[in-house]
């Protein structure tokens, strides 16, 4: 700090004087803020990576999904113990298809057993 700011601040303020209690409410109430936007940050930065961690991995196993396509419908299949997973609402599309046109079933159990 230069001379002339380190008078300044010396005539503005002695080294005796305590914050007053304002001042002290003021810092806490700060930091307190600071600290919870912070855990709100981190909160958040975990939920992404837990998310993340889980996001097309097979519930059963843990294994990687891969996405397959029969009429229309996609499919998630674990490739290490063979699930088949739909999203929401797929298992109403295929009941319908079924509906119209017999057999989708069972071709679909085909696609399962390879």
């Amino acid at each position: 700090m230069p001379h002339f700011q380190r008078r300044e601040f010396e005539d503005t303020m002695s080294f005796d004087e305590k914050p007053s209690r304002n001042e002290d409410e003021y810092f806490v109430k700060r930091d307190a803020e600071l600290i919870r936007e912070r855990r709100a940050r981190l909160d958040e930065e975990r939920r992404k990576q837990e998310r993340s961690s889980h996001y097309n991995k097979c519930p059963r196993c843990g294994t990687d999904l891969s996405e397959r396509d029969h009429n229309g419908v996609k499919i998630d299949q674990c490739e290490g113990c063979g699930g088949m997973w739909l999203d929401k609402g797929e298992l109403e599309i295929i009941e319908e298809i079924d509906r119209h046109a017999p057999g989708f079933m069972y071709h679909l159990i085909g696609l399962i057993r390879g």
